[in-house]
């Protein structure tokens, strides 16, 4: 025989509140009276893509990173930008009130259009941004045909 209990929404709220805070990359570790004591946020780094005539550009924002940190990669269509952020160093004496910023690996991966010369694929780091530049092959560069008239 199955016991029946009462209906509460408030219960169900909290069960949302876990599956947003997943769905959404946070991982709430305590909660003190209804405020939470601690949030860890998976970290993604944002990206910009833009595109001309002869290229694409991926534009990566990686502060606090040193070139050595990243990895770029191209395979089977596919460009994949990866490296991790470490935590700061917890010093004696100095004590945190507040942790914002994300830490962490970190996997950014792209499809890449038919278009694009994976054998001339060039990445630079510069002032905390990856900058990695996609050429188009030639045939699929834009081409003027002048018509005559006759």
């Amino acid at each position: 025989m199955s016991a029946l209990s009462t209906w509460n929404p408030l219960r169900e709220l909290g069960s949302l509140e876990s599956r947003l805070d997943r769905l959404f990359g946070l991982n709430v570790l305590a909660k003190n009276g209804g405020k939470e004591t601690l949030t860890v946020a998976q970290w993604t780094p944002l990206v910009d893509i833009s595109e001309d005539s002869n290229e694409y550009l991926v534009k990566a924002e990686l502060p606090e990173l040193k070139k050595e940190e990243v990895k770029v990669s191209v395979e089977n269509g596919e460009l994949t930008i990866s490296g991790e952020r470490k935590s700061e160093k917890e010093e004696k004496g100095k004590k945190f009130h507040r942790i914002e910023r994300s830490y962490g690996s970190f996997l950014r991966s792209f499809t890449l259009p038919d278009c694009v010369n994976g054998d001339k694929v060039s990445a630079e780091f510069k002032d905390g941004v990856l900058s990695v530049h996609l050429p188009k092959d030639e045939k699929a560069k834009p081409k003027s045909i002048e018509v005559k008239v006759q």
